[in-house]
């Protein structure tokens, strides 16, 4: 019975923190959203259709980069590693790239049915004063 209420306390106690972990993301999310909702001046026409495609985006890349971590990083032993193997992370390293850079053609056409070049490139120089202000805020909070 203790063998029970062990694994279950386990389970709990994973599961708490995978939830913190997913509430942190949400709330970054909410703040990206935010943030370069105003810094664009999206409408709420553009914003509706915009949000569901970057996301989507988003998504897509994440998945891309899930994939080669668990396929090739996971396994990478620098102590033990021979240049055959070195060669194949180099080469699927490249093709991870090219994924990128395709993804990101396509979703630029998308944005296009729905945004100017203008705002796109905007919403890009966003995304990294974003990146800095989080860091930023990070950096700030973990020195008090």
């Amino acid at each position: 019975m203790k063998k029970y209420i062990y694994i279950i306390f386990i389970l709990v106690i994973a599961f708490n923190s995978k939830s913190q972990t997913n509430a942190k993301r949400d709330k970054i999310d909410e703040l990206r959203v935010s943030f370069i909702t105003k810094k664009v001046s999206l409408t709420n026409s553009e914003a509706q259709l915009f949000w569901p495609l970057y996301n989507e985006y988003n998504d897509k890349l994440d998945a891309l980069k899930f994939t080669f971590k668990h396929t090739y990083l996971k396994n990478l032993n620098p102590e033990t590693l021979t240049d055959k193997e070195a060669e194949t992370f180099l080469l699927a390293e490249q093709i991870l790239k090219q994924k990128e850079v395709d993804l990101n053609k396509e979703y630029i056409e998308k944005y296009k049915k729905i945004l100017s070049a203008k705002k796109i490139t905007l919403i890009k120089l966003a995304e990294n004063d974003f990146k800095k202000e989080l860091i930023k805020n990070i950096k700030g909070s973990s020195t008090e």
